[in-house]
């Protein structure tokens, strides 16, 4: 079972940046397409960012589109986020997911997934950001 490891949470003003890392315990992370997911104070968990087993396939929330950035080097067993241009209502935890449900093949051919039946999960890490 992989164990997943966020962290690069913090307090930040409005219009910063932060980078959150999530490291794996195991190498079968790399063929897993990994997201990251996010869950406001009262509010349901929604998907943030998707990255597929090479890298080569992102896909984003409108929300998040030109400010955060997912990326992954499989060689660190870990996924990234880069938050810029940060506004209050991205204040949340901030979780990393692995799926373990899309083969490479089917990645490869542009399945990954935007709904939150991920398979593995991290704790989370907390983000805030001050008006």
């Amino acid at each position: 079972q992989v164990q997943l490891v966020e962290s690069g949470g913090g307090l930040v003003q409005a219009g910063g940046s932060l980078r959150l890392s999530c490291a794996a315990s195991e190498r079968t992370f790399s063929t897993y397409p990994m997201g990251w997911f996010r869950q406001a104070p009262g509010k349901e968990r929604e998907f943030v960012a998707v990255i597929n087993w090479t890298g080569g396939n992102t896909r984003y929330a409108d929300s998040v589109k030109g400010r955060f950035t997912i990326s992954r080097d499989n060689s660190k067993l870990t996924v990234y986020l880069q938050m810029n241009s940060l506004k209050p209502e991205d204040t949340a935890v901030y979780y990393c997911a692995a799926d373990k449900k899309i083969s490479t093949t089917s990645q490869s051919m542009g399945v990954i997934s935007t709904g939150t039946d991920y398979d593995y999960w991290g704790q989370g890490t907390q983000v805030t950001v001050s008006s």
